[in-house]
């Protein structure tokens, strides 16, 4: 991972031909060159605190403390190109087994060390911030060394996966045995098993496939005062399912350090093919109507009409743009919505989920487009933080954020969070392009996810995120949104938690941390709103 942004250093981060002109135009004025980003050994860092030895391999270095620094939400970007952070782990630990784990916790909550489990860095929500609480010193937990297939059950459909694989390590591992996890966030190249599970992730497939909650049969998680071990059994009566807590409790509870998950044979077939839909709120309906008839496929994603103008602007004003914008024009679509449709599976049943789906979009005015846009999409599927932090070279904040409601309650949700985002923004004289598009389907509801770019107010980036975070987090609570769907609370999710779980569930949650990590060292600040 760059230090300084998203990915792989060397991939290629060069924007559409005419996206930089196009969003001058909508955004106002942008810097023509990028501001390249400091360089690694110019970047200053607090001194490091003393750290004793806790048990597994340490590094202090300064390349190893700026990695560990922050995760990659938009304000942890600005802080890294500052090229002057506030906060870096005292050290780096890479323990290389489960027991190594366990000696770190029983000794850093010993001496008072603030411990941040880490997988992949991908967090987008300050889930990764090195705050040390009360304590003297805080490290970074690095699981990157426990990275292997433990098990695999093909009977039961069942996996054991340590919580250091990334994305493109376990898929490699489960397709060599003719399995799948089905489970591609857009962070799916970096972003780590015992990330999915401690985040509660959902997947661009987990229409189709579940969210890893969904996913998760079982697990073993190492806490200061306890371990856990959950093993995976059918649906039962015993209880609450503990499950429920640990997925989802961002480190605060405890490190895991493995994960039983369900797996699926590896798809025979996969098609993913373009649709559009007469305007947002028909194209809402029809993504109803599939997911309560059981026909939805395996990705359903619906762009607003802004998200859509502004994907036809950048792929070009080549002859194959312009004939389809002809062509939905002249069916009536000029303010259309373009829709991607994807399926997995054996041959003939794909078919007929496609028959299906096709005729339940035919029936609410839906246009079939053929694979190009499905073949579009999926290429470029984990591309935008890459153009993310091009943009941000160039003055923009780029910025995104989820949530998800009652399908009877997504048009409330939808003009609220879009309106605050505009109002917040141009109030500041930095009026944004909000986009939004509808993913993860349920019967009973679906996600909204938001993207919106502004001109930077130099000087001032920090404080202008914030006013938009704010204003488009209280517009969620208003609607009755979920504060997050997918991206975690972190610290920047923090302050609504309370409108989502009532006090008394938060004192549930702070109960449970108090039982597993007494000397509160696990993951300081995160997850749950000051005591």
């Amino acid at each position: 991972m760059a230090w300084w942004g998203w990915g792989d250093p060397a991939h290629p981060r060069a924007l559409p031909a005419g996206a930089l002109e196009f969003l001058g135009a909508e955004l106002g004025p942008l810097r023509p060159e990028p501001v390249p980003p400091p360089a690694l050994a110019s970047v200053a860092l607090p001194e490091p605190a003393p750290v004793p030895d806790l048990g597994a391999p340490s590094d202090r270095s300064l390349a190893a403390r700026v990695a560990r620094a922050a995760g990659r939400s938009y304000p942890d970007l600005v802080r890294l190109r500052s090229g002057a952070l506030e906060r870096a782990p005292d050290a780096v630990l890479t323990p290389r087994s489960a027991a190594e784990v366990a000696a770190v916790l029983a000794r850093a909550a010993g001496a008072g060390v603030a411990v941040v489990p880490w997988g992949g860095g991908t967090s987008v929500v300050g889930g990764l911030d090195p705050l040390r609480g009360d304590h003297g010193a805080v490290v970074a937990l690095d699981l990157g060394g426990l990275d292997r297939l433990l098990s695999l059950d093909p009977c039961s459909q069942l996996a054991v996966l340590e919580p250091g694989l990334r994305g493109p390590e376990a898929e490699a591992l489960l397709n060599a045995r003719g399995f799948t996890l089905g489970h591609f966030p857009q962070s799916w190249e970096y972003a780590s098993i015992g990330g999915f599970a401690a985040t509660r992730s959902a997947g661009q497939a987990s229409t189709g496939y579940g969210r890893f909650d969904q996913l998760v049969r079982g697990l073993r998680v190492l806490a200061p005062d306890g371990r856990l071990d959950l093993t995976p059994r059918p649906p039962n009566a015993a209880g609450p399912d503990l499950r429920e807590l640990l997925v989802g409790s961002e480190g605060i509870l405890g490190v895991i350090t493995e994960v039983t998950v369900r797996v699926r044979p590896v798809p025979a077939v996969q098609r993913y093919e373009g649709f559009s839909l007469p305007d947002f709120e028909t194209g809402a309906e029809a993504f109803r109507a599939l997911v309560q008839a059981g026909s939805a496929p395996d990705v359903a994603r619906l762009s607003d009409p802004e998200e859509t103008r502004v994907a036809l602007a950048q792929a070009g004003g080549g002859a194959g743009v312009r004939a389809l914008s002809a062509y939905l024009r002249l069916r009536g679509h000029r303010a259309g919505c373009m829709a991607v449709l994807g399926f997995e599976g054996e041959r003939g049943t794909l078919a007929r989920r496609r028959e299906c789906a096709a005729a339940i979009l035919r029936a609410h005015g839906g246009l079939a487009l053929g694979a190009a846009p499905g073949r579009a999409w999926a290429h470029g599927r984990f591309q935008s933080p890459y153009l993310r932090d091009t943009l941000l070279g160039h003055g923009v904040m780029a910025e995104t954020l989820e949530t998800a409601t009652t399908w009877s309650g997504l048009a409330r949700l939808y003009r609220g969070v879009g309106d605050a985002l505009r109002e917040a923004l141009a109030a500041r004289g930095t009026p944004p392009l909000v986009l939004c598009h509808i993913s993860h389907l349920y019967a009973t509801g679906a996600s909204l996810y938001f993207t919106f770019l502004a001109r930077q107010e130099e000087g001032a980036e920090l404080a202008q995120w914030r006013a938009a975070k704010e204003a488009a987090g209280d517009a969620i609570v208003a609607a009755g949104g979920t504060i997050t769907h997918h991206h975690a609370v972190g610290t920047d999710h923090a302050p609504w938690l309370a409108a989502e779980t009532g006090e008394a569930g938060l004192r549930v949650l702070w109960a449970a941390k108090a039982e597993l990590d007494p000397a509160g060292i696990l993951n300081p600040g995160k997850l749950l709103p000051a005591a």
